[in-house]
């Protein structure tokens, strides 16, 4: 009522903002090292990657008490992710990996989706266009069961969703140390009171902080 009498107007409410690292921030722009990339893309699965990227959403993953995975989604159908250890900024970097979606195939039942995290995403080794990849997280007893975490993504528009993944990385040697890796993810959402779900398979290399140029 006051506020009314007097004129005052309801203050809109404040949007949740996106992590940033090393000047990567959501609606923002990087480059990535041409030759870098022409030198080490024949070797790989992915085809085609783009030397500049838009980033258009950003995840955050808690993965422990002092690990945190930023994901950097862009308009070239995969992410940037930087993992950080003990702190947030940039001399807390551990790791950088540019990641690409390889696949997605929908869940349609909860015995599809039961049987993936039993026995589909966790296996010793996993074939993908002729390549073999080796498990990476492996567990301390018979089982290496995949590794569950919870992904809050932030969106353009504004707003902010969260999205359950059971995970397993794969890796192979390519020659001295440059490896490729693999992800398998089966990723759950709830929306309203339905469980959509699916199986991401995406392939990710490694990337030097100096390799990425942030340009807007």
């Amino acid at each position: 009522m006051f506020k009314k009498w007097f004129g005052k107007k309801d203050e809109p409410p404040i949007k949740p903002k996106a992590p940033e690292i090393m000047g990567l921030r959501l609606g923002g722009a990087f480059e990535i090292d041409d030759l870098k990339l022409r030198l080490i893309e024949p070797k790989l699965v992915v085809e085609g990657v783009a030397r500049t990227q838009l980033i258009q959403a950003v995840g955050e993953v808690q993965l422990d008490e002092s690990t945190i995975a930023l994901r950097y989604y862009t308009d070239d159908e995969g992410f940037l992710q930087v993992l950080l250890t003990g702190g947030r900024t940039e001399n807390h970097i551990a790791d950088v990996k540019l990641w690409y979606f390889y696949d997605t195939k929908a869940v349609g039942s909860d015995s599809d989706w039961n049987h993936l995290l039993d026995n589909t995403i966790s296996q010793p080794s996993r074939e993908l266009e002729g390549q073999s990849f080796t498990r990476v997280w492996q567990g301390t007893g018979t089982s290496s069961p995949p590794v569950a975490m919870t992904e809050k993504t932030y969106h353009e528009d504004g707003n902010v969703s969260e999205t359950d993944q059971f995970a397993m990385l794969y890796e192979r040697q390519i020659d001295g140390d440059l490896y490729e890796y693999l992800m398998l993810a089966g990723e759950e959402k709830i929306i309203g009171n339905r469980a959509d779900r699916c199986l991401v398979t995406s392939t990710g290399l490694d990337i030097q902080p100096a390799d990425i140029d942030i340009i807007g």
